[in-house]
């Protein structure tokens, strides 16, 4: 479905919107158009990928009239621009809900108004029952996203609205395994929050491809998870000491907002999920076509998710410190 599309990226020059132009541009795709603020991340990824389907624009998902530029003749958003890093956010809370949660709904307005074929938003574990602010604002996201197809006049207007919600991308900008590479390097000894904690995680080629796999997937109205497996703390500690040295750890204690473990579908939205392929789907109970028999009928191979109450980091499959190692040494984040 991406071959002749015109796409735009929200947060293009971040580390999922790096890969997924990347991936995109492997397919006969006619332009991406990558959409952030910060002019030198631009300037750079221009240089890196030096491909004429590229296209860079300046600007900020707050600015809805830009954005509404920005999208003129564009089928398909990927909608990847947040502010993240949760103790930034609980320092600044309201800057999270003018970018998560305003600038969300103003790419949904804006997608509207430029009739676009179809919006994915990327979600996060967070999201869910979430204790910091960071979850809070993408549970927003994800209820405008899915709430979207409500209002949406289908005679008027084409456009379908997408989640997909995942764990902790293998090497993504913040994220715990680099830290911890980056100190045993430094001889510093593993600053670790809980030994008890553990981690949904997923390499950043499964990430881009369930989230393509999601985006042909999608009707409208969807929340698709991949299916994961998690880590335990010391399996991950053991797996590092093996590939960079041994160090010692200190215990620092859970942060506020940080959970123990994370959960991509709790007891309350389990009634409501389905299995496709290598994925979970939520059927938003509000949307109108969302009943048993439409969904058997328009989804291929689905079925009713049974026999589990919640999809948490604790009670799934886990990872082996081999699988791990192997996983840590073919993401580069050893280079």
């Amino acid at each position: 479905m991406f071959d002749g599309k015109t796409i735009l990226i929200t947060g293009g020059t971040g580390s999922l919107g790096r890969a997924l132009t990347q991936k995109l541009l492997d397919s006969n795709v006619d332009t991406i158009r990558i959409f952030s603020r910060n002019e030198s991340k631009q300037i750079e990824m221009e240089s890196d990928f030096d491909d004429i389907r590229l296209r860079f624009f300046i600007g900020d998902v707050r600015d809805s009239e830009r954005l509404f530029s920005a999208l003129e003749d564009v089928d398909l958003v990927f909608h990847a621009a947040a502010l993240k890093h949760v103790p930034k956010i609980e320092y600044n809370p309201f800057e999270s809900i003018k970018t998560n949660v305003i600038g969300s709904q103003n790419v949904i307005d804006n997608s509207l108004r430029q009739n676009v074929e179809k919006v994915i938003c990327v979600g996060t574990d967070k999201a869910v029952s979430p204790l910091n602010t960071y979850g809070a604002t993408k549970l927003l996201m994800e209820k405008l996203f899915v709430s979207a197809n409500n209002y949406v006049n289908p005679e008027k207007h084409k456009t379908k609205f997408v989640a997909v919600r995942y764990g902790n991308v293998l090497g993504s900008s913040g994220s715990v395994i680099p830290k911890f590479i980056d100190m045993i390097k430094k001889g510093k000894p593993i600053s670790v929050t809980d030994v008890k904690m553990t981690r949904f995680t997923i390499t950043m080629n499964d990430a881009l491809e369930f989230i393509l796999n999601a985006t042909v997937a999608g009707k409208g109205s969807e929340i698709f998870i991949p299916k994961l497996k998690s880590y335990e703390m010391p399996i991950l500690i053991e797996a590092l000491s093996e590939l960079c040295g041994k160090t010692e750890q200190e215990i620092s204690g859970i942060r506020p907002g940080e959970k123990l473990h994370e959960t991509l579908i709790n007891y309350d939205e389990i009634r409501y999920a389905w299995e496709i392929n290598n994925m979970y789907m939520l059927a938003n109970p509000h949307y109108k076509l969302f009943n048993d028999s439409e969904i058997l009928e328009n989804y291929d191979g689905i079925k009713k998710v049974e026999g589990i109450n919640s999809y948490s980091s604790d009670t799934v499959e886990k990872i082996t410190k081999e699988e791990l190692k192997e996983k840590i040494k073919n993401s580069g984040l050893l280079d």
